[in-house]
């Protein structure tokens, strides 16, 4: 029998915020690459994620969700959305069950036929099936392969992994042949000081739903690794106005303290080993302005003009 050719490709993960895209891609990665919080807009850079499928190395580009951008941040992060889609060799939809045929997922249909060339595959996984029945699913399903030529259309709870593996493996089918893009046990290509960012940055958003503003950015600016195989990490929340920083520092510095303890677990659970984490917040009026804010982010500061 002749061996399986290997395959190699992108995947873009594209959708309204909150579609469930982050989960998605941990969920076929089997690692918490992407962050995940019920707020919008949590994925700011192009993340990747790669997953093995038989002999095919998937790559997951998660993009930022799609909405109307009202900020510079905001045109930067669906500028980057789109240009993920266009440089995919698959494009998947994700669309939420519940709230169906949205004008937000009109308008992302409309732009799909400019932003993407028709030579692209783009496939439709409905989110969140469990949460609707199944005449309603049927229906929607009918509607968007009605309002778009999908070249496949999947049910799917990525909370849950109903249907996931069905979609990793046809992608998988859809990339070109080639060898694999990254080593085997690599799965994904942010370097480790911006996941450890990440994971900081969504704890700090769990913890202020209510109150954070989106006015926030975590850095990493001091990695050191020790001889007793533990990690130093030195990070700096930045945020936009001085009453931003005592909601962040709290009572005595309890919620800086408490975040920080979630972001240290998680991160040391992430590398197998110690994490020694220290927390710095400062106040930067204007890093929503600042092009190296947005280098640090995986953003093109020129896309938000």
């Amino acid at each position: 029998m002749a061996e399986e050719p290997t395959r190699a490709g992108f995947v873009a993960l594209i959708g309204e915020p909150n579609a469930g895209k982050s989960t998605l891609l941990n969920r076929m990665v089997g690692a918490k690459v992407s962050i995940v919080t019920h707020k919008v807009q949590t994925t700011r850079s192009r993340i990747r994620g790669v997953a093995l499928e038989g002999m095919a190395q998937i790559v997951f580009v998660d993009t930022p969700g799609l909405f109307r951008p009202r900020r510079r941040l905001d045109r930067a992060m669906v500028a980057a959305a789109w240009g993920g889609a266009a440089d995919a060799d698959v494009v998947v939809l994700l669309v939420e069950a519940h709230r169906g045929l949205t004008e937000g997922v009109q308008a992302i249909l409309d732009a799909l036929r400019d932003k993407v060339s028709p030579k692209r595959k783009v496939a439709l996984a409905i989110n969140k099936i469990d949460r609707v029945k199944a005449e309603a699913l049927l229906a929607l399903s009918a509607d968007l392969n009605a309002a778009f030529p999908f070249a496949a259309t999947f049910m799917i709870s990525a909370e849950r992994g109903h249907g996931v593996e069905d979609l990793r493996r046809w992608l998988a089918g859809q990339l070109p042949q080639g060898p694999w893009l990254y080593p085997e046990d690599q799965i994904a290509d942010l370097p480790m000081r911006m996941i450890a960012a990440e994971m900081t940055r969504e704890k700090l958003t769990l913890r202020l739903h209510q109150e954070l503003p989106y006015e926030l950015t975590v850095e990493t600016e001091g990695w050191e690794d020790r001889k007793d195989g533990s990690v130093r990490i030195d990070q700096v929340v930045y945020v936009a106005r001085e009453g931003h920083k005592g909601i962040l520092l709290g009572h005595r510095g309890e919620t800086i303290k408490a975040v920080g303890q979630a972001a240290r677990a998680e991160i040391a659970s992430f590398l197998g080993r110690p994490v020694h984490l220290f927390l710095t917040v400062k106040v930067r009026p204007g890093w929503l302005e600042e092009a190296e804010r947005y280098g640090e982010m995986g953003l093109d500061f020129r896309d938000g003009g």
